[in-house]
């Protein structure tokens, strides 16, 4: 018979783990062991070999035990049938206690599983409550006549011989009151016989003491008192309460005063609208009188544009138990779930900021609704993140706020899957359900998920299950869709008024106590009212701590000091070509390196991969960190950058950037999962908590920015204006026709173009190494922080023309916003034609203009888009006031920047000469697709515009 060892699994319907266990006491003595088993196993003894090895299964600690189990998962069966008959005095009774233990395993087991499924979950009672058959004792062969009959089970559930009733006692207690647990799907031996240990010796008994439940009940007549104070003070008024989930309140609180017990020093929290001024007020310690003041219509700072109240983040110090912890909620928009990814970002760079290698001092906290984390998409990403090296933050607290319900969405209609939990389980992270009316059930949970966290830096869900008591808002009519559902909540306690009853009856507190704890709240909130009416609004305090050296600014000026001494760029460049002694090197690397050793000490001819790398090296020995994530970035999409070597031998890897000198900072660069939305996310993030590090996102291609226009439209390119939140976010965007289709081709320029305005970010397509090089180095070596966005070459990275010089990154050289271009150039009042244009079209205008000897047009290149450089284009244009001014692009008329460019340039005209003059557009014609899949169609296309912009009449060109 051939042996194999399992990890606690069914051999026919039997715990292996069981049979192991009693077989090992078997062999060490055989009295250790009922004798109704000792014929069993003496005849197992003949066909089972045992081997040394650590002890699986969770009913017992983990130490190193003789374990057995067999292939032929009928072996126990057959042994017991054989056993009856070579063997007459084995009797039935001793047959059936043989088969008792067995079975009654085999429910334990199923419990362990399955149990969640008959707990007490619901508040409403709504859940059909039809019993699981696998937790059926009749599904396993036993009787009514055998509940009470005597049965060895061997210590689990702390039980050696017991009875069938009295285990079902037990497993119900455990496993089906308030608290459902999902835990058997996890791998990870230890983790699963932490949470069995945990959730077993302790079953049922919460021991919480009297000032604890105390403390409990304040918390929820704080959230309840709170709710229904401002329904009564600001009526019709949107506020997204809490009422129906008010345990969330003590459910956090527990979890920062175990996790403070613990090492933790903050933590940064994300979260829906619901319940979010509740948190605010009653865990965060906003003011109310802040609160009120923003119903009255008042921004909490004069100098932002704001948000809705239930968008709007706060930070604050607590203190729990003598233990100071800083807090931050995030701000987000209405798209939920984006914020989780942002908050874990955010998480990583304090972390990073705090030494945190262990990542115990700084942990996330992420909130969600039903409905919202398992129809977003991005929860699954945000989840996928945890346990990747370049994301990890050692475990999140996940929280569902379990309304039940969508906003008028039933969960049938909602999801395919029993819990809103269940996508959890893609990353194996235990799931602990909870009746939220029922709180000390929810703040033991509560305590559970934050040393679970802890113990293991891994991601842990709480699914608090309750009901939302109005609708999606205070102003909507639930009862449209579901009437039967709001009929029961209209009829339902609150959770208070139930926990009230409960500390009544039990006797730990009497009902003076209990008003008295009321009373005060309304007593707080009556006057914080009256403070809020004349509530004036603070200075802005968002530039503090690592941010403190910055301000905030507007305008397109502000160069920044970009230059780097020559002899120091030859000395980094040098360390940048320096590989490791016995490193296996790929052969083409090799020339990589060479042309690149030669280009730095001849210094001409470097190309865009050398500036970049020389402007990261050089930021990093500035003492700037460099953080860039994407997918391949190692490597690059177009195996131009090659930052990480890898030994062709032994895979290890070498980076040459963190191998510059002693004393620099770290070059971090990953790449990603195939996520767009969660890792912009992440990166946006972690640029909001550091502002001295460079942070750079880069798309595979320009498009596939495309699924991460959230991440954009609503955090991105507004955050500052609404929230008083910085970011000096990169954005490293392929673009490019090339004939690569039309998925391929386009960054959507005109997209980033449209959310431009008040100086909220830049937008830069760069022709030059040179000046990518620059805007690189500009973004870290300027008092300010803005998001860059940058369209970044294809063909060009390897273009003949497309190189600079070291004397171009040298000295006091800085970037430009607008390359003029008068290689051609004859005198000015002979100049024909002005074209203006941005990126890689401007190499096919120009090589186009050398065959035909053309020498009286100019070119301008617009390399900074936005903040539009209006005073260089103005400076430029009036050398040539009889010239035509035209706009030629590649992409199609309604894309690309002409919408953008074609008024500013017109405004700029204007001046000039006083008269309504517009440039000439050319480029493709209008097109619901962003470029031609055929190669062969791509190059007439090019060809033709580019002679447009060579030869056309523009005096006849009708304008587009």
């Amino acid at each position: 018979m051939s042996i194999e060892y399992h990890d606690c699994t069914f051999l026919n319907g039997v715990n292996a783990s069981f049979i192991s266990e009693l077989f090992a006491k078997y062999l060490e003595n055989h009295n250790a062991v009922d004798s109704s088993w000792h014929q069993y196993f003496d005849l197992l003894n003949d066909d089972i070999k045992v081997a040394n090895m650590d002890l699986r299964g969770p009913s017992f600690a983990t130490r190193t035990t003789k374990i057995i189990t067999a292939v032929d998962s009928s072996a126990p069966e057959k042994a017991l049938e054989k056993a009856t008959v070579v063997n007459p005095q084995w009797t039935d009774s001793a047959l059936a206690c043989s088969r008792d233990s067995l079975r009654a395993s085999m429910i334990i087991q199923a419990y362990r599983v399955n149990g969640h499924l008959k707990a007490n979950l619901d508040p409403l009672g709504l859940k059909n409550s039809s019993l699981h058959p696998e937790l059926n004792p009749e599904t396993y062969g036993f009787t009514k006549n055998d509940w009470n009959r005597p049965i060895f089970i061997n210590n689990m559930l702390g039980l050696e011989r017991t009875t069938l009733s009295e285990i079902m006692n037990v497993l119900e207690s455990i496993y089906c009151r308030s608290i459902g647990v999902e835990f058997m799907h996890i791998q990870d031996l230890a983790q699963k016989t932490w949470i069995l240990e945990r959730i077993e010796q302790q079953g049922c008994k919460i021991n919480l003491t009297p000032i604890e439940k105390k403390i409990i009940l304040q918390r929820i007549t704080a959230a309840e008192s709170f709710e229904k104070f401002l329904a009564i003070k600001c009526v019709g008024v949107k506020r997204f309460g809490l009422d129906g989930g008010e345990t969330l309140i003590p459910a956090l609180e527990q979890i920062l005063i175990r996790s403070s017990e613990l090492g933790l020093e903050e933590a940064v929290l994300g979260m829906p609208h619901r319940g979010r001024l509740s948190v605010l007020c009653n865990f965060m310690n906003k003011p109310f009188r802040a609160i009120v003041a923003e119903f009255l219509g008042k921004l909490e700072y004069t100098d932002q544009i704001g948000d809705v109240k239930y968008h709007m983040g706060f930070s604050s110090n607590r203190e729990f138990n003598g233990i100071n912890v800083h807090l931050t909620l995030n701000s987000n928009p209405s798209h939920l779930e984006s914020v989780n990814s942002v908050v874990l970002g955010r998480v990583r760079a304090k972390q990073e900021q705090k030494k945190d290698k262990l990542r115990q001092k700084v942990m996330g906290i992420l909130m969600h609704g039903d409905a919202a984390f398992v129809g977003q998409g991005v929860a699954a990403e945000t989840l996928e993140l945890s346990g990747l090296h370049g994301y990890r933050t050692g475990g999140t607290i996940h929280i569902i706020i379990n309304n039940q319900i969508g906003f008028t969405t039933d969960p049938q209609h909602a999801r395919s899957s029993v819990y809103p939990t269940d996508m959890g389980k893609m990353v194996l992270a235990p799931i602990f359900h909870v009746n939220a009316d029922d709180p000390e059930a929810t703040v033991h949970v509560a305590r559970i998920a934050a040393e679970f966290r802890h113990k293991f830096n891994a991601d842990v869900i709480i699914n608090i299950i309750c009901y939302r008591r109005f609708g999606h808002n205070e102003t909507d009519e639930p009862r449209f869709t579901q009437p039967l559902m709001y009929e029961k909540i209209c009829h339902h306690q609150t959770t208070r008024e139930i926990y009230v009853k409960q500390l009544i009856d039990e006797g730990t507190l009497d009902k003076q106590e209990v008003d008295k704890i009321l009373d005060e709240e309304k007593s707080h909130l009556m006057q914080e009212f009256e403070y809020g009416l004349t509530y004036k609004p603070g200075k802005a305090d968002w530039l503090e701590g690592a941010w403190s050296n910055l301000k905030s600014t507007s305008g397109e000026g502000a160069r920044g000091n970009t230059g780097v001494d020559i002899k120091e760029l030859q000395r980094i460049g040098a360390k940048l070509c320096d590989v490791p002694k016995g490193f296996n090197l790929h052969s083409k690397l090799n020339r990589f390196i060479a042309s690149r050793k030669k280009a730095i000490a001849s210094g001409e001819g470097i190309d865009w991969a050398t500036s970049e790398a020389l402007s990261f090296a050089t930021l990093l020995t500035d003492g700037f960190m460099v953080r860039l994530s994407g997918q391949d970035s190692q490597r690059g999409t177009f195996s131009q950058r090659h930052s990480v070597y890898i030994d062709q031998k032994t895979e290890k890897s070498y980076i040459p950037l963190n191998n510059i000198q002693e004393k620099q900072a770290n070059y971090e660069v990953i790449n990603s999962p195939l996520s767009e939305a969660g890792v912009l996310c992440f990166e946006y993030g972690y640029s909001q908590a550091e502002p001295n590090t460079l942070i750079c996102w880069e798309a595979q291609f320009g498009d596939f920015a495309n699924v991460a226009q959230v991440v954009m439209d609503q955090f991105i390119t507004s955050g500052e204006k609404k929230w008083l939140r910085m970011s000096g976010l990169v954005l490293l965007l392929p673009h490019g026709y090339e004939g690569q289709g039309p998925e391929h081709s386009s960054a959507r320029i005109e997209r980033f173009l449209q959310l431009c305005g008040e100086d909220n970010m830049q937008v830069v397509n760069c022709t030059t190494p040179a000046n990518y090089f620059h805007v690189l180095r500009r973004q870290m070596h300027r008092d300010f922080r803005k998001p860059l966005i940058i369209f970044t070459p294809k063909s060009i990275l390897r273009h003949k023309m497309a190189v600079s010089k070291l004397e171009e990154i040298s000295g006091s050289t800085t970037f430009h916003r607008v390359l003029f271009d008068d290689r051609l150039m004859c005198e000015d009042k002979e100049v024909k034609r002005v074209i203006i244009c941005s990126g890689k079209v401007y190499y096919d205008l120009y090589e186009e203009s050398i065959k035909r000897n053309i020498n009286n047009i100019v070119f301008l290149r617009l390399e900074q888009m936005y903040p539009f450089p209006r005073e260089v284009i103005l400076h430029k244009l009036s050398r040539f006031p009889q010239a035509e001014i035209i706009w030629c692009q590649e992409e199609p008329a309604n894309m690309g920047p002409w919408t953008f460019v074609d008024r500013r340039i017109e405004d700029v005209l204007i001046e000039i000469d006083g008269m309504c003059k517009r440039p000439q557009y050319i480029g493709r014609p209008i097109s619901a697709a962003p470029a031609t899949g055929s190669a062969v169609r791509h190059t007439n296309e090019q060809a033709a515009l580019v002679n447009k912009a060579l030869t056309l009449n523009l005096k006849k060109f009708n304008n587009v």
